[in-house]
């Protein structure tokens, strides 16, 4: 048994659970909701532009719609994701089926990556049934590609960022409601984290600022693919997962 027997081990259990479609179908309503939201304004501005061409170079669809579009999904995403995660360690300590897998002839880290992989494809999926909002719009207007896929990288990034913080938080645990609350609480502190780095000035200013989700999301939402954000996501992905194996190793000393 190795990586692939797990992944899809998993990716069988989440969609075998209504917990996956619940999830889906609520971060598509609530982008729906917001993309309906800002298309409207967009509208509107467009009409205000077509009556006076001096505003008309304001009138920008990524600024507008996308954008922010983008921002409200990270935003929901971080909300969900712990969703996602919080079954696939806990569950299997409080079934007491966690010791009998780690008596199974396969690396830790093969346990570790099988089941984030099988999330990273729930996220992927959940990502691309939001395509039809930039199809939508390039139906009647000319909105650029490249920004477009940089701001669903973004989303990618940011989104296995935050998976593999929620399967430290569910290796930490055998309650799922707790591991749950943590890796919510934990993704948002550090969501928000910038929003100090004015007040906290000097060096922990920039520290905070560095450290902060949200400071190296807003790019990727602007379309802009950044080489310092595109390896801060991956830096906090890898450092995650890194602390889930120590977790998992821990376990499998004590059993």
């Amino acid at each position: 048994m190795g990586i692939a027997a797990i992944f899809k081990k998993e990716l069988r259990a989440i969609f075998a659970s209504p917990v996956a479609y619940v999830v889906m179908a609520v971060f598509l309503a609530l982008s729906g909701y917001f993309f309906w939201g800002f298309l409207a304004r967009f509208t509107f501005y467009s009409i205000q532009a077509s009556m006076n061409p001096a505003i008309g170079g304001g009138v920008n669809i990524m600024e507008l719609v996308l954008g922010p579009l983008f921002q409200n999904m990270g935003i929901v995403m971080l909300l969900m994701m712990p969703l996602f995660t919080m079954r696939l360690f806990a569950e299997e300590q409080k079934a007491g089926t966690m010791e009998l897998l780690l008596t199974y002839p396969v690396r830790d880290g093969a346990i570790l990556l099988g089941k984030f992989l099988a999330v990273v494809v729930l996220l992927g999926c959940m990502l691309a049934l939001t395509a039809t909002y930039p199809i939508l719009l390039m139906a009647w207007s000319a909105p650029e590609p490249l920004p477009i896929l940089a701001g669903y990288l973004g989303l990618l990034l940011a989104g296995t960022a935050f998976l593999s913080l929620g399967l430290f938080a569910s290796a930490l645990t055998e309650n799922q409601i707790v591991a749950g609350s943590l890796a919510f609480g934990a993704l948002l502190l550090i969501w928000v984290l910038g929003w100090s780095a004015d007040l906290a000035g000097g060096t922990v200013g920039k520290i905070l600022g560095h450290l902060s989700f949200l400071n190296h999301f807003e790019a990727f939402a602007r379309g802009i693919i950044d080489t310092k954000d595109l390896i801060y996501y991956l830096n906090v992905t890898a450092l995650f997962l890194f602390m889930t194996l120590k977790a998992v190793e821990a376990r499998r000393w004590r059993a």
